[in-house]
């Protein structure tokens, strides 16, 4: 067996599951999860019947670099939404349909980390566990910045040791943050490219939660939008993921891609066709559809926003909790053990979230999730709406 299989954590959930194990929750009330971060709003009815419109492309082997037509509308939609300049996404060289970005990571890791070479895979702190899982199975240490509200929940990457980004391999971005919903500042997106010149990094962008965000006039900047105003045409050093999971509420078609650097999508290209991981025809069709439409998006936003404003509402009296820049996650203090702040809860109230402690790790002396728990908003608003006011309530009590 793999050895490094040995250095995985356990997952969050399964660490949730075992903290409620034998929980007696209060008799009568419904449960009420707020704790996995799976949309529940309702799938673009046309993406549905594109897919159906399709089924005979079931009998065709699909290729791993994707159908042109796919990779055009996804370049095309770049341009729109983050204002890359007509022409400067060549879709045969900087765009890469995924199977979903989940899985897309955790193969980018394999690509381009080099073993043996002292390196490190440096990722925020919390994080999404596959930067972690990834790291490990390619043989490579994993480096945790903290986010902390000290810092607008992101990383101080001005207090990053020098000695760190010249063993930095890749640098794990997540703009709006999982679990914080904080928004990397395009200037410092700027200044992290600079730094990748200068070390020789490369800048995994996972911008997953990017289009789950508050004022319509503002949509956020990302890592093309910092490559478009320096001029960077080659996206040197830069790759981006993204996805129609929270985008469009597509969670179990598995779609997404990768955009940037024509080099390392080459290289990319080339470990995915080993690797098996081809995006059924049926499937590139029904993305085409999705990725050509902004109306159902711009209706997935609205939702999400009255369900923070009537959330936020309940909760901010009585509660350390913020608005975040975007994401549809609220990440509260509890003002202290945030794993007994979750079972009580669940005993009391039967509404699960998860412990802000088991989505970070211990570094530099602190887990900077503890004492914080994240709330996801994904189940419907009226169920949303309950479930703050039993957690309104637990907390007064």
């Amino acid at each position: 067996m793999n050895d490094a299989l040995n250095q995985l954590q356990p997952y969050p959930f399964e660490k949730l599951r075992k903290l409620l194990a034998g929980a007696e929750h209060t008799q009568g009330l419904g449960h009420i999860a707020l704790s996995i971060g799976e949309p529940k709003h309702a799938s673009p009815e046309f993406v549905a019947q594109a897919l159906r419109d399709n089924l005979a492309q079931m009998a065709v082997y699909p290729t791993t670099a994707g159908l042109p037509a796919l990779r055009e509308a996804i370049a095309h939609w770049c341009e729109r939404r983050f204002g890359v300049p007509a022409g400067w996404l060549d879709a045969a060289r900087h765009v890469l349909p995924v199977n979903g970005t989940r899985e897309a990571l955790f193969s980018f890791v394999q690509t381009v980390a080099q073993r043996g070479v002292d390196g490190l895979i440096v990722s925020p702190n919390p994080f999404y566990q596959i930067y972690e899982g990834a790291a490990l199975l390619a043989g490579v240490q994993p480096h945790y910045l903290a986010c902390l509200a000290s810092h607008g929940f992101n990383p101080d990457f001005d207090a990053v040791p020098t000695q760190v980004w010249e063993r930095c391999q890749i640098l794990f971005l997540c703009s709006p943050g999982n679990p914080t919903g904080a928004l990397i500042p395009l200037e410092t997106l700027k200044r992290l490219i600079s730094l990748a010149d200068e070390h020789d990094f490369v800048i995994a962008a996972d911008e997953c939660y990017s289009e789950l965000y508050f004022d319509e006039g503002t949509p956020p900047p990302g890592l093309l939008t910092a490559c478009a105003e320096l001029g960077r045409s080659d996206f040197k050093r830069c790759v981006v993921f993204h996805s129609l999971s929270k985008r469009s509420n597509l969670p179990g078609l598995r779609s997404g891609f990768v955009a940037g650097d024509a080099d390392i999508l080459k290289a990319f290209l080339l470990y995915r066709t080993y690797h098996g991981c081809a995006m059924p025809v049926q499937t590139q069709l029904a993305s085409i559809a999705a990725w050509s439409d902004e109306a159902h998006v711009r209706a997935n936003r609205d939702l999400y926003r009255e369900k923070f404003d009537a959330v936020l509402n309940i909760l901010s009296p009585v509660m350390d909790v913020q608005r975040p820049d975007g994401s549809f996650y609220l990440w509260p203090n509890v003002g202290g053990d945030d794993a007994a702040f979750c079972r009580e809860l669940f005993e009391q109230q039967h509404v699960t979230v998860v412990p802000g402690s088991y989505l970070s790790r211990d570094a530099g002396g602190q887990n900077p999730g503890a004492g914080r728990v994240r709330m996801a908003l994904v189940a419907p608003l009226a169920e949303c709406i309950e479930g703050a006011q039993r957690i309104r309530e637990f907390v007064t009590r």
